[in-house]
């Protein structure tokens, strides 16, 4: 059963909040170790992809991104790193509008 976008969605927001609301001298660890991950899922992706493609493997797991940003000092904050990355990458989706998923149809 895929992940339900709109649930990854809200959790990856409130991984964005949380980096957002660390403190000033934690941030700007935290936001290398956010733009790791997403370089690691445009890796993983490429640049053409759904926000369905992004919640199957945000749910297949994550242990890979919780390494990579515990590796870029985000320390306890790796899993809000993680969701606000997922967060990050998800504008980047073809059906990405304004926070939601937009429905697909297919043309002709």
């Amino acid at each position: 059963m895929p992940y339900a976008v709109e649930n990854a969605l809200y959790q990856w927001r409130d991984g964005e909040r949380r980096i957002i609301d660390a403190p000033e001298a934690a941030r700007a660890d935290l936001e290398c170790a956010a733009e790791a991950v997403v370089e690691e899922l445009r890796r993983r992706l490429g640049s053409r992809f759904v926000l369905d493609e992004l919640a199957d493997l945000y749910a297949g797991g994550t242990d890979w991104a919780m390494d990579l940003a515990r590796r870029h000092a985000a320390g306890t904050d790796a899993a809000a790193v993680v969701d606000a990355a997922f967060n990050r990458y998800a504008r980047e989706a073809s059906n990405y509008a304004g926070g939601v998923a937009r429905e697909r149809h297919d043309r002709p």
